[in-house]
């Protein structure tokens, strides 16, 4: 990736999270990155943080890049798609992060064949996320290995060779990080409301979490195993995991992720031009 020229389509949190994992990981320099947005304060605010090229100007952005990734909020894609048609250099890989957004949608819009599209999560910005991405067919070896690094910068990656993934990994991987801070955020706050300093709570959650799945990837047992374990017959854990089940814990994750799955397929369905009504997808 050393002298790969990147260009960013859209300059929000993702794509920082993205170029900022680039970067950490070394081999790319901040010359080399162009992130691209309509509003010249938030792109030059980019700039001065990394030294990233800013620009407001999409077409000017792709001109000679050798990868674009497009960045942008399912609802601006069309107007983004309309705008940079036929200005991907014919070499360049276009990888799209927009969720709901299908290889062939991307493809014919862009009027460029080489697609890769990917679904990373917010821990990317540290080297810690996960991505699921698949390549279309004109996607040469050496792009796949190229699309392979990039998205490695940013954690773990799997390739798969069925698009219908990628929506299931928005609603479990991608949108997954909002669920346990939401779990978080209601562990602390039940701390602080026992008596527990702010800081305390918020100590003692974390480092829960960390010790949990360190240990669960230490262990080859199932995840019902481990609870098991950790679960004494008449004792506390007991007692709490009785009311979680009563008040529907384990259903209302399920629906969460079912919901959020359900709304990754109508966003590429209506911008396909297609309505999928609620639950019918």
């Amino acid at each position: 990736m050393k002298n790969v020229d990147i260009a960013f389509i859209g300059p929000g949190v993702m794509a920082e999270a993205m170029l900022t994992a680039l970067l950490r990981a070394g081999g790319l320099r901040a010359e080399n990155i162009r992130v691209s947005g309509p509003r010249a304060a938030r792109v030059d605010a980019l700039a001065a943080r990394y030294g990233v090229q800013p620009f407001t100007d999409n077409r000017a952005a792709c001109a000679g890049a050798d990868v674009v990734v497009l960045a942008v909020k399912p609802q601006q894609l069309d107007a983004v798609l309309a705008d940079l048609a036929g200005a991907i250099p014919p070499r360049a890989l276009a990888l799209s992060i927009i969720a709901g957004a299908s290889l062939e949608k991307i493809s014919r819009g862009l009027r460029h064949p080489a697609i890769v599209r990917a679904m990373p999560n917010t821990p990317a910005r540290i080297g810690a996320g996960i991505t699921l991405w698949m390549a279309t067919e004109a996607v040469s070896p050496t792009g796949q290995a190229r699309a392979r690094e990039l998205l490695a910068a940013l954690g773990s990656e799997i390739q798969v060779q069925e698009e219908k993934y990628l929506d299931m990994a928005t609603a479990l991987s991608g949108t997954g990080p909002a669920y346990v801070f939401l779990f978080m955020e209601a562990m602390i706050d039940a701390g602080v409301h026992m008596g527990f300093p702010r800081r305390i709570a918020e100590q003692l959650v974390t480092e829960t979490l960390l010790g949990s799945v360190a240990f669960y990837r230490q262990q080859e047992s199932h995840v019902a195993a481990l609870r098991n374990q950790v679960t004494s017959p008449g004792g506390t854990s007991a007692e709490a995991l009785y009311y979680l089940e009563k008040a529907g814990f384990r259903t209302a994750i399920s629906r969460a992720i079912w919901a959020a799955y359900q709304r990754s397929l109508e966003l590429g369905s209506t911008a396909e031009g297609v309505h999928i009504p609620n639950g019918e997808a």
